[in-house]
């Protein structure tokens, strides 16, 4: 099956830009951004900046906007049966020169399991910019859930404030939690 990437979401001034995969079946079908309703995705986002959850998609993506990020796919569209991304065939990637136009300030990336990170560092578009791997928050990733949001609200919070994170803030720090540091793996993330 042929399967397409959605437009990014973002605002002008977003600083953080959230990398995924491709869509899932139920994400594409609903044409919505991490629509499987046992992803952590959007509860995450919601918990790490205190606001109450909501399904409604105009909110969630609303909540993108006003925190200054950025969400999309590293695959354009590709060719897949089900969800999995192991089983991703034709990958085309998206135009992040584009997003980068529209949203200069983008100077970190958050990549939504191991395979946004290999893609988006296949596809060539990282530059300068931080990039990071952090825990799927797909169901088919088991880490418990407080983990995931510990390891999420570090990365965001530290993004947002620009600067790089030492481990001596009082904040989870997830290039030290998760092993990774400016796109780097120096361990198996959540070990």
């Amino acid at each position: 099956m042929l399967c397409h990437s959605f437009d990014f979401v973002a605002s002008a001034d977003a600083r953080v830009l959230i990398i995924g995969s491709m869509p899932s079946v139920r994400s594409i079908e609903r044409a919505q951004y991490y629509a499987h309703p046992r992803n952590a995705f959007w509860p995450i986002l919601f918990d790490t900046f205190k606001e109450e959850r909501t399904d409604d998609y105009q909110a969630q993506k609303a909540l993108i906007r006003r925190h200054h990020l950025a969400l999309w796919d590293a695959a354009a569209c590709c060719e897949r049966e089900g969800s999995l991304d192991s089983q991703m065939r034709g990958i085309q990637f998206n135009d992040f020169d584009r997003l980068y136009r529209a949203c200069p300030r983008l100077k970190t990336v958050l990549c939504n399991g191991a395979a946004a990170y290999a893609l988006f560092l296949r596809s060539g578009y990282a530059g300068d910019r931080r990039v990071m791997r952090m825990p799927s928050t797909s169901p088919a990733h088991t880490m418990a859930y407080e983990k995931k949001l510990r390891i999420w609200r570090g990365a965001l919070f530290g993004a947002l404030e620009e600067g790089p994170c030492t481990g001596k803030e009082n904040r989870a720090c997830p290039e030290k939690e998760t092993g990774m540091e400016n796109g780097r793996k120096t361990k198996e993330a959540g070990t």
